[in-house]
């Protein structure tokens, strides 16, 4: 007897719960939109909202923000929570960094994030190729601040320096989850190595505000995401993001269960005492959801603290 179901043999199978009344985008601006997947396409860009499947995409890209993705849609590691495709990238495109630029001048951004996917098939994980997308792009938006949100350089040495030489305003590394789900999780990651890249960036470039962020709702406990604030801030990490897990599909890792937006506001209550210079945590908060609006608070917070700390 035939299987009724043949493609799903040896396949994880997980429905997708459905979602809670609190998880909602925002209703576009369609005008913006449009004007801002205009100029990503024109400019043969990857973007992060589209790549990840963002819940936020409609209400970011109708107020002309992007995250863009650089050094291909193709990463190189297979993580359970990603929407992000897996295999063999492509050639690096030399053209890349201008194309940033361009676009970011286009959109007239303030503040951008760029991130990339993992390419453990180059040498320095492609440290050196972020390292230039920084340059031409402060070069020609020289009052636009950036931010750059990158891969683990596992097993690259010392080659994240390079991306920090560039001197962006914010370098953000996720931890993504607690250590007990790593295997599961983000097997191709190891907790530690993204500990000390962070603790490692501050040391290197003091001047950078280091950034990380957590998903919810993958089967962790709260003790075990207190546990990571403690790492964090051990790591001098000034900002922390925590968000919600939201499947990508039923063939990535289940989701356990919908944080209620209380339990999102009790976990910024408890890391705000751990010394953060900022904290965004709600359901649909992500590593670049109002990136701009949170960057002028930690310059705020940043001046502020500064002040209390000069002789009267």
């Amino acid at each position: 007897m035939k299987p009724r179901h043949p493609e799903k043999i040896n396949k994880p199978f997980n429905p997708i719960k459905k979602k809670p009344k609190w998880i909602r985008s925002k209703i576009a601006d369609s005008q913006n939109f449009f004007e801002t997947k205009k100029v990503i396409n024109q400019n043969k860009l990857v973007t992060v909202c589209q790549e990840a499947n963002c819940p936020n995409i409609t209400e970011c890209w109708s107020k002309k923000h992007a995250t863009f993705m650089i050094m291909g849609d193709t990463c190189t590691r297979a993580c359970a929570f990603c929407d992000v495709k897996t295999g063999k990238p492509e050639e690096l495109d030399i053209f890349e960094p201008i194309k940033i630029a361009n676009a970011v001048k286009k959109l007239n951004l303030k503040h951008v994030v760029i991130t990339s996917v993992d390419r453990d098939d180059l040498k320095d994980g492609g440290a050196e190729h972020f390292n230039k997308v920084i340059i031409t792009t402060r070069k020609k938006n020289p009052n636009t601040t950036i931010e750059v949100l990158t891969p683990d350089f596992l097993r690259k040495g010392e080659s994240y320096k390079k991306v920090l030489e560039a001197d962006p305003d914010v370098f953000n590394h996720n931890i993504e989850t607690v250590p007990s789900l790593y295997l599961k999780v983000r097997p191709g990651a190891r907790y530690f190595g993204s500990l000390e890249l962070l603790k490692n960036s501050k040391k290197f470039n003091k001047k950078v505000f280091t950034k990380s962020g957590i998903m919810v709702g993958l089967g962790e406990n709260k003790n075990e995401i207190i546990q990571v604030m403690d790492d964090l801030r051990s790591a001098d990490v000034d900002f922390l993001t925590i968000g919600q897990y939201l499947q990508p599909s039923p063939k990535h890792y289940p989701l356990h269960r919908y944080y209620h937006p209380d339990e999102f506001e009790n976990l910024k209550t408890i890391a705000q005492t751990k010394g953060f210079l900022l904290i965004s945590s709600s359901p649909l908060t992500r590593s670049s959801y109002h990136a701009d609006e949170d960057f002028k608070k930690l310059q705020d917070t940043r001046n502020k603290n500064l002040e209390c700390h000069l002789p009267q």
